[in-house]
Order: C-alpha cells, then structure tokens, then sequence
C-alpha cells in the first residue's frame, strides 16, 4: 500500500512540475495562453446563443405541469376492453397520467378473427401526431394517399393528423403499440 501511495505521489508531483515547467517567458506558455483566451471567447458566444432556448423551453415548461415517470410492466389483467374499438382489448401504458394529456401510449390486441363488416369503417382521428408499431402478427390498413399495406411484426408508421384510414383485416394474435398526441382527440366515422 506505502508503493502506491508513493508512486502516486510522484505521479502527481510530475504533472505539477511539467506544467509549472511551462511558465511565463516561455513561447509556448505564450501560445497556449493565446490559444486559451480564442476558446474562452468562442465559449462565450456560444453561451450567449444557448441562453434564449433555455428562455424559450423554461417558458414552455411552465406552461405545462412537470411530466413524471411511467414505469408499466406487462400484465394479462391489464388487457381491458374499454378503448376505442368493441372488437379491441386496450393495456393503458400510464403515459396520458404521467403526461398531464400531452399523449398516451397503449397496447393494442384485435379480437379475432377479423369481422370487416365491424372493423372496416372509414374514419379519421383529430390528433396531432399518431404512430402504430406491430409488435406481433399482421395487420392490413388502408389510408388514403397510401392505399392498402400489410403491416407486419416489426412494421412501424405514422397517420398524419386527420388522414382518413380504416382497418381491412388482422391476425387472430396482432398486438400493436399505439401513441398519440394528445391523449385525449375526437374520431369521426365516415359514410363510405
């Protein structure tokens, strides 16, 4: 233990003695020292142009209640059939809660099997941002622009706000992750 100490004393020793070595009179210390007064300008600067997007997000903060955080394991019970859809079971992932409304996340499974004359119906979300991620078997959508898609395990897309989309048929296992801003939106269902 005395040769570590020791040694790290005379570590620490070298690296005073190394820099006091450089000192003033030295063309060296006369760069370095030109150099260091070029960075701390710079530095300056850019902590000017930082503060007034600190301004802008504290004002921004403010405006909302502070978020907390949504911890939510998977659990079966937590499947409850009282979203959206009747032919959907619907696990709340605690981000409206946590969020103040700002969005919610949820995790989707479609009753199987498909009933088109249920499911298939035209309509639209008024919301600001809506993403769907296939966690498990298949689902094919149709949105208008886009037409029809199979989206499959691993698939991921977004639904522009208001864009009108319906749901032609589904595996009896899909699951999909669903978020959207915000939490609470109206839907409106279209005459085809």
């Amino acid at each position: 233990m005395a040769k570590k100490t020791a040694s790290r004393s005379a570590a620490k020793t070298a690296v005073k003695k190394k820099w006091s070595g450089l000192g003033a009179g030295t063309k060296k210390s006369s760069a370095k020292s030109s150099a260091r007064k070029t960075i701390k300008s710079k530095g300056r600067v850019t902590a000017a142009k930082k503060s007034a997007p600190k301004a802008v997000t504290k004002a921004a903060s403010k405006a909302r209640p502070k978020q907390r955080v949504a911890i939510s394991h998977h659990r079966e019970e937590d499947f409850k059939a009282d979203g959206l859809r009747a032919y959907a079971k619907y696990r709340d992932l605690g981000i409206a809660a946590a969020s103040h409304g700002l969005a919610q996340a949820h995790v989707i499974r479609l009753q199987g099997p498909c009933n088109p004359d249920e499911v298939s119906k035209l309509h639209f979300h008024d919301v600001e941002f809506q993403m769907v991620y296939v966690l498990k078997g298949w689902v094919k959508t149709y949105m208008e622009g886009e037409g029809e898609t199979l989206m499959k395990e691993g698939s991921a897309w977004t639904q522009p706000p208001r864009i009108r989309h319906m749901i032609l048929d589904y595996s009896d296992d899909v699951e999909l992750l669903e978020v959207i801003l915000p939490a609470e939106f109206k839907t409106v269902e279209l005459k085809a």
